[in-house]
């Protein structure tokens, strides 16, 4: 269910931007937003709380936004909140934000690898991410893993690509358990 209301909201506000021509703007601006509730919890339990009145939540998000930031996302704010769906406008932001970017044909790589690569691995690896993929450009996150052992585990979006030798050995094992002997 939040994947649905996700879906329908980031859509809708994801072609309001885009019949509007503001993409760039209301992109940054739902960035900004974020952060601006994730380091303002009392905000949130606020417009979160069910015994604080629509129409006090409403005005709340009047107040606090109209002028600051386009209408379109204050008009998004204030439906969510009379339809009930207000706890779940980080996953609507979250999910325009995705659709932003593969528009713009920007992917996110998570690369989880066995030891720290050096900058010029790094490098490496994205571009040949660019080579294989239809984006353009990247937004790399690394992590470490020791118990990959070696190898790298590469993840976008739903697509992984796992060369880990930890993987390599559990498909190995796999293999040997149903050799009959």
């Amino acid at each position: 269910m939040a994947k649905l209301v996700s879906k329908v909201y980031g859509n809708a506000l994801f072609e309001a931007a885009r019949d509007c021509g503001k993409m760039d703007e209301i992109f940054e601006e739902v960035q900004s937003i974020g952060v601006i509730l994730e380091e303002n919890a009392e905000l949130q339990k606020i417009l979160g709380n069910p015994r604080v009145m629509r129409e006090d939540k409403e005005q709340m998000i009047e107040t606090i936004f109209r002028g600051r930031v386009s209408n379109e996302i204050v008009e998004l704010m204030k439906l969510m909140i009379e339809k009930g769906r207000y706890s779940k406008i980080d996953s609507v932001f979250e999910y325009f934000i995705g659709l932003v970017k593969e528009e713009k044909k920007i992917g996110i790589a998570y690369i989880a690898t066995a030891v720290e690569l050096s900058e010029a691995q790094k490098e490496a690896v994205m571009q040949r991410l660019l080579q294989t993929t239809k984006y353009e450009s990247f937004e790399m996150n690394y992590q470490v893993d020791a118990s990959l052992i070696g190898g790298m585990v590469i993840r976008i979006g739903d697509r992984v690509v796992d060369t880990s030798i930890k993987t390599k050995l559990y498909e190995l094992s796999k293999s040997l358990k149903k050799i009959q002997v």
